[in-house]
């Protein structure tokens, strides 16, 4: 008898389960979540053809993909940001990865070490911090490969924001500030602002998308927590990572057109990077009335890029984020 999809279950390969009156074979060995449905996750699992006419059991129960809730509407700017949640570390997955290894790209791994990651849940563990919701909609259009890449880029970035996170918060980070991971829309109370509007601070954020780490704004009063900005769209995400630290420890320098940190006269923050590979800088400027943080990258041009109103203003005059004391940390 075939039973239905749960959470917290330990599905091998060969396992079919029903989910929604349909259907699904695993493809890769995992142990469930909530979030991990088989619509939402076709990396897991594959829809069987002929599957579909069974009455589902959990219609009502609240068991959806990620995607599939019914959004909320935004709250307005008048309302108090929800009680801080304090930060828990996940499970890691049994092949671990080393800070060397995780800065190369997955085509230079070889193929057994491919291979353990795949078996051994290296590879889904961004899929879990992440959720599978974003990662069942940036997968679309990529081939096998391309996924796992994807994949690994994603775990790796999400491994390195955490272990920054516990070094930062328990005293062992060499600077005084640094990126932490951070969810929805609870703020930390030593985030850094990067601006403000309508008399509510906007932080400042990055978030991996499309290969690339790039800057946004965050806030309590964002649909889902921050924003960021791709390709003259605003990326709505949950997952972020959100500096934290001193604020007397940097400084915006002013400048304007093709970002030249030369010319800054203090070492740059740690920002993020295009696809590409390009270097972004933080950035913050002037718009309609308000401050926006956002990015500047010499391959930008003449100016600095802010999400804003679903889309992305570019704006020659802004300010890069630099360390006070010259030290570069």
């Amino acid at each position: 008898m075939v039973e239905l999809w749960q959470p917290g279950t330990q599905y091998d390969l060969g396992s079919v389960v029903i989910y929604e009156g349909a259907e699904y074979k695993i493809i890769q060995a995992h142990r469930s979540q909530s979030d991990w449905t088989p619509p939402a996750t076709p990396a897991l699992w594959g829809r069987m053809q002929g599957g579909g006419h069974h009455h589902p059991h959990h219609g009502a129960s609240g068991q959806w993909g990620g995607d599939c809730q019914p959004q909320q509407p935004a709250p307005s700017y008048n309302e108090k940001p929800p009680q801080q949640q304090p930060y828990q570390q996940p499970s890691q997955p049994s092949v671990q990865t080393t800070h060397e290894e995780r800065k190369k790209h997955w085509y230079d791994l070889d193929d057994n070490r491919k291979k353990e990651l795949e078996i051994g849940g290296g590879l889904l563990a961004g899929l879990a911090a992440a959720g599978a919701g974003y990662y069942a909609y940036k997968e679309h259009g990529k081939n096998e490969e391309e996924k796992k890449a994807h994949l690994w880029s994603l775990n790796s970035w999400i491994t390195e924001a955490q272990t920054r996170t516990a070094q930062f918060r328990n005293g062992q980070y060499n600077g005084p500030v640094a990126w932490v991971w951070n969810e929805g829309k609870n703020i930390p109370s030593d985030a850094i602002e990067g601006g403000n509007e309508r008399g509510q601070p906007l932080y400042i954020c990055r978030a991996y998308y499309e290969g690339g780490l790039l800057i946004g704004k965050a806030s309590s009063v964002f649909k889902k927590g921050a924003v960021i900005g791709y390709k003259k769209e605003e990326i709505q995400l949950d997952k972020y990572e959100i500096l934290v630290g001193n604020p007397n420890a940097v400084r915006w320098v002013t400048t304007s057109g093709v970002v030249d940190v030369r010319s800054l006269g203090y070492p740059p923050v740690e920002g993020g990077r295009e696809p590409e590979g390009a270097v972004i800088h933080i950035a913050q400027a002037p718009y309609h009335g308000a401050v926006h943080p956002g990015k500047a990258c010499a391959v930008y041009g003449d100016g600095a890029f802010i999400p804003y109103d679903s889309t992305e203003k570019k704006v020659k005059e802004y300010a890069v984020l630099c360390y006070n004391n010259g030290a570069g940390y």
